[in-house]
């Protein structure tokens, strides 16, 4: 028999938690090279990252509801501030297991930004996918105006960014489950639509604008060579045949990447 310790499978609930009512996944490996923190995006949850965790052996992976979504639905109130502060509660929990990079998707990654700039010390590394920063570069839309009404706007949204059909294909439980994270999503995207909430220039941590070439590819490109130009330290990555949910869908290309951009920062150090 193999003495050498083995990883464990998936993402798993941790009994504590740095913020009452937040929950937290984590999967932890024998010797980590960092902490990889994931923050997920609009109608979305923390265990959606368990493909992705279990293939990233040399990373110990951290995952969490945000607050408003599925496990810690209840807890509020709901803003970016408070997302912000989540993370960055998060990542001080973490902070014995050695340096720490975010990932963040979609909007996901717009509370990771938040966090760098707010306490740069804290993470070495942020990676982000297709985040919308809408006040950086616009993004042609012919969606009908935000409305009040979460239900609509989480089927609405959940037509867009995944499908109709998938949508139809839900059992009645999941769209509730689904309906009842609609005040969580309706805070998401009614803060893109306000005034930018903090300076990409004051980001002083590298980041990676990441994104696939499957949803608005023109529109990823460009927004990722105008944040290069506004702050240097911002580069970018294009996945090929790749999706939106890239850690759902393409996990296999996905894990290896944030490996060598891992690797890559290191290296500058």
């Amino acid at each position: 028999m193999s003495s050498t310790p083995t990883v464990p499978a998936t993402l798993r609930y941790a009994h504590d938690t740095p913020v009452a009512g937040l929950m937290v996944a984590e999967r932890r490996v024998p010797q980590p090279e960092a902490t990889l923190i994931c923050v997920h995006g609009g109608l979305d949850r923390g265990a959606s990252f368990g493909r992705l965790a279990r293939r990233l052996e040399n990373f110990d992976v951290v995952a969490y509801d945000r607050r408003g979504y599925q496990k810690s639905r209840d807890l509020g109130p709901l803003s970016l501030e408070r997302h912000i502060d989540d993370l960055l509660a998060v990542t001080r929990r973490e902070a014995l297991r050695g340096p720490v990079l975010y990932f963040g998707h979609s909007y996901g990654g717009v509370v990771a930004l938040g966090a760098a700039v707010a306490e740069p010390a804290l993470s070495q590394l942020v990676i982000v996918y297709e985040t919308p920063l809408p006040w950086i570069l616009a993004r042609q839309s012919s969606r009908p105006p935000l409305t009040t009404d979460a239900a609509l706007e989480v089927e609405d949204f959940f037509k867009r960014m995944v499908s109709r059909g998938a949508w139809e294909r839900l059992s009645d439980s999941e769209r509730q489950s689904r309906r009842l994270d609609g005040p969580g999503l309706l805070s998401d995207l009614t803060i893109l639509t306000m005034h930018p909430p903090f300076e990409i220039t004051r980001l002083t941590t590298p980041c990676v604008y990441v994104y696939g070439d499957r949803m608005r590819p023109e529109y990823h490109r460009a927004l990722s060579a105008e944040l290069s130009r506004i702050n240097p330290i911002i580069s970018s990555r294009e996945l090929r045949n790749v999706g939106h949910g890239a850690h759902l869908s393409a996990p296999d290309q996905l894990a290896p990447l944030i490996h060598e951009l891992w690797e890559q920062r290191c290296a500058l150090v």
